[in-house]
């Protein structure tokens, strides 16, 4: 698979079977993320792999309300980063930046592996840095559910979560986010 099928072969599915969870795969995801690019290369990232069944279960109430689809995730990658550990240019927080582009490698490596990776923001980072013993000083950025593209609907989904399992969901339109030359007035 090459880069732009990964790129249009990965979706955000919710509805996932259990797979078993090897170093072998933690390494390739993680090798995936070691890769990205950084500022000065920092590499500010830093992850934490879930896969223990009862550290998954600890997970749970960290959860948002509507993440309940997670519970059948077979690995949790909680991607963090500190302020310190990256360039700090007037205002701009590179380590924000950069643990995107770890994460979207990682992402695109677990798809080339036939597997769903699905960031999501639904969670309590104050409950997960108590779950895990991650310093204050961190910032967590996503929780990365990783698991297996289930053929039956997870029954945890909304109307609007299904909807999306069926059909990818719309992407805007090149005019609304590509610009040429300058900001439009227009926007």
């Amino acid at each position: 698979m090459d880069v732009i099928e990964a790129i249009n072969k990965r979706r955000a599915y919710r509805s996932l079977d259990q797979i078993e969870i090897t170093d072998e795969l933690i390494k390739e995801m993680a090798q995936a993320a070691q890769l990205a690019p950084s500022c000065f290369n920092n590499q500010p990232w830093r992850l934490i792999f879930v896969r223990a069944p009862e550290k998954l279960e600890k997970m749970k109430p960290a959860l948002s309300s509507g993440n309940e689809w997670v519970y059948q995730a077979s690995l949790i990658i909680v991607v963090m980063s500190r302020r310190e550990d990256d360039c700090l240019i007037g205002d701009r927080e590179y380590h924000h930046f950069d643990c995107g582009l770890a994460a979207a490698f990682l992402i695109l490596r677990a798809t080339e592996l036939g597997l769903v990776a699905h960031p999501i923001a639904g969670f309590s980072p104050k409950k997960v840095r108590a779950i895990l013993g991650i310093p204050e000083d961190y910032h967590l950025h996503t929780l990365i559910i990783v698991g297996r593209k289930a053929e039956t609907i997870s029954p945890f989904l909304s109307e609007k979560q299904i909807a999306w399992e069926k059909e990818r969901p719309e992407r805007l339109p090149f005019d609304k986010f590509v610009f040429i030359d300058q900001f439009p007035t227009s926007c």
